[in-house]
């Protein structure tokens, strides 16, 4: 849809709030609700409500879209999201099973919490696992570069989580963000919702006037912080995968099956 219809979908969501107050449910807006946003706000709600308080055509795309929204956030990806017990095991399965040598990164916590990343590591073992032996930095410690003509075309604002095959040019990249610690949804992670933000809109620019697409992905986990403290934000996640802003989004266990499925996809874009 065309990015009104995102405007008209973000104006809704913040006024009338984006979960069931006392059920841990995300919201649906009735159409008295919508109709009272636009009038707080000062706007017409009639290209959404018409006078006999009907949904318009448009109107009844904004509240399917709010019905896929719960429904996909309540049924499927709250079942997917681990914490760190969860995460843990799958990460010692993995390891005992692949027994990777590619970089696994320790967390930046301190004493019994300092272990690997888990979810990064689960990550990084699945995508040396299917890759077949092609390269891959899974810490690109510079920021990503496309060329044309062997010279730069653009270069992001910031460092990705990881790249495939490398950093410059390449098929596909990925940010993770694995909050198992944290005891509130702070601005810390908010703060890295919206840097995700700044990314996906540069890659569509890209993509909108050079033609060029880099396959982009977000990875999330921590059931506490995401679920329980941050519903709002998994609404936004929805809203930027359906926004084209990135190509998919894996919660939690759902890399376990689906990121090997993609690393193939991958290895066929390689130049």
């Amino acid at each position: 849809m065309g990015k009104d219809f995102w405007a008209d979908i973000r104006s809704i969501s913040q006024k009338v709030g984006y979960t069931v107050r006392g059920k841990n449910v995300i919201r649906v807006p009735a159409i008295e609700e919508i109709k009272d946003v636009y009038k707080k706000i000062g706007l017409t709600s009639s290209h959404l409500v018409t006078r006999e308080n009907r949904l318009t055509a448009r109107g009844k795309r904004v509240v399917g879209y709010f019905n896929y929204r719960a429904k996909v956030l309540n049924t499927e990806v709250e079942p997917l999201l681990m914490d760190v017990s969860d995460a843990r095991a799958v990460f010692d399965r993995l390891y005992e099973e692949l027994k990777p040598k590619c970089h696994i990164p320790m967390n930046k916590q301190k004493g019994d919490k300092k272990t690997p990343s888990y979810f990064t590591g689960i990550i990084n073992m699945l995508i040396a696992a299917n890759a077949n032996g092609a390269d891959c930095d899974y810490n690109p410690r510079e920021l990503t570069t496309v060329t044309r003509e062997n010279r730069p075309l653009r270069t992001f604002a910031r460092w990705v989580d990881g790249a495939f095959p490398k950093a410059v040019n390449p098929v596909a990249v990925w940010e993770i963000k694995e909050y198992y610690y944290t005891t509130t949804f702070g601005s810390r992670v908010a703060d890295g919702v919206y840097e995700s933000l700044l990314d996906v809109m540069e890659m569509e620019e890209l993509r909108e006037h050079e033609g060029l697409h880099v396959l982009h992905y977000l990875m999330v986990d921590s059931h506490y912080t995401w679920w329980e403290c941050g519903k709002s934000y998994l609404c936004r996640l929805i809203d930027m995968l359906n926004m084209r802003y990135v190509d998919e989004i894996l919660f939690g266990r759902e890399v376990v099956d689906r990121l090997p499925e993609i690393v193939k996809e991958w290895q066929k874009l390689v130049r």
